[in-house]
């Protein structure tokens, strides 16, 4: 059988009663990630002749709309995807990674060679098999991949353009043990318990000294006031995942969830797409405010590299075996 997105397009139109659905956004701010539920509206509503009135949501959004104002956490979200309460969210792939721990593997130091490589592991037959993963473990399906902002960079107090320069600096990671044992070979001491968005409270407060991010949150969520540089370290992919609640979605023809499934791939890519085309734009904005940059020389980069290698023997039992050479021959 074809993938979804080299199947023929729909031609006909299908007629049925209109379908609401509620899309959760897990991270904020919400106007960065509209783009990916609206070209997943559009497109299915294209095929099905206006079957889906999609309701993007934020977690606040949500709480104060369909949860008597109580806030809804990440781990909250994911459990009403899981049960139906909510048909359909996009969230970090670390997250996911509770439901199929080979999501890990994608957060490995220095992984892909490129985008393009990326694109060959998350739009083919090894991506398939860790979406497909997550539901065998839960009632979500995961649909596709999207970026949310490409290659992790961490905005700091302090300018890391050197392996040495992380030694005893509080970091915040993202939950991935493979990204907590990562800076733990540089040296540095992994903060993992601190939400993307709350790092700014947390460097303000001392907690941290800095933290994986990427370049599309510096300035909408203010990173650039609590931190004084950007090290551009790209040590690996910032993930993040359509899902959709697989009841909610096997209640359609299979035409219905083919058009489902080929308008979340269609969607992903171009997200994908329009988070790297945005870089150079992000970069002209933190020389315009007086962002400074901070990148390795190449000689320190090797050495980040083989430092961080380390990782790879650390969690070889881990994954799968050849899950990661495939990953890196893909």
């Amino acid at each position: 059988m074809l993938p979804w997105h080299k199947r023929p397009r729909q031609k006909g139109k299908i007629q049925m009663k209109q379908t609401h659905i509620k899309w959760v956004i897990a991270h904020e701010p919400i106007g960065l990630f509209l783009k990916v539920a609206e070209s997943f509206s559009k497109e299915v509503n294209e095929q099905t002749n206006g079957m889906f009135n999609i309701e993007v949501l934020s977690l606040s959004d949500y709480a104060e709309k369909y949860n008597n104002g109580q806030k809804v956490t990440k781990d909250d979200l994911m459990a009403l995807v899981d049960s139906g309460a909510i048909e359909m969210s996009h969230i970090y792939t670390t997250w996911l990674a509770d439901y199929n721990k080979d999501l890990h593997a994608l957060d490995l130091p220095f992984l892909f060679q490129d985008h393009a490589h990326a694109d060959r592991v998350l739009e083919g037959e090894i991506g398939q098999s860790l979406l497909a993963g997550v539901s065998k473990n839960s009632k979500m399906k995961a649909m596709s991949f999207t970026y949310s902002g490409g290659y992790r960079v961490v905005p700091a107090n302090f300018e890391a353009d050197s392996v040495e320069a992380w030694a005893g600096r509080k970091v915040r990671t993202s939950r991935s043990p493979v990204a907590i044992e990562t800076f733990k070979l540089l040296g540095a001491e992994p903060v993992d318990s601190i939400a993307l968005e709350e790092m700014n409270q947390a460097a303000d407060q001392g907690v941290i000294e800095a933290g994986e991010s990427t370049y599309v949150r510096v300035f909408p969520l203010e990173q650039y006031k609590s931190f004084s540089v950007v090290n551009d370290t790209a040590h690996s992919l910032f993930l993040t995942s359509i899902i959709v609640n697989q009841d909610f979605m096997a209640q359609f023809s299979e035409e219905v969830q083919a058009i489902m499934s080929k308008a979340a791939f269609n969607a992903a890519r171009k997200e994908r797409r329009e988070s790297v085309a945005d870089i150079p734009n992000i970069l002209a904005q933190c020389e315009e405010q007086g962002v400074k940059v901070v990148r390795m020389t190449a000689e320190e980069e090797c050495k980040f590299k083989a430092v961080t290698a380390e990782v790879y023997s650390k969690f070889a039992n881990y994954f799968p075996a050849g899950l990661v050479d495939s990953i890196k021959k893909a």
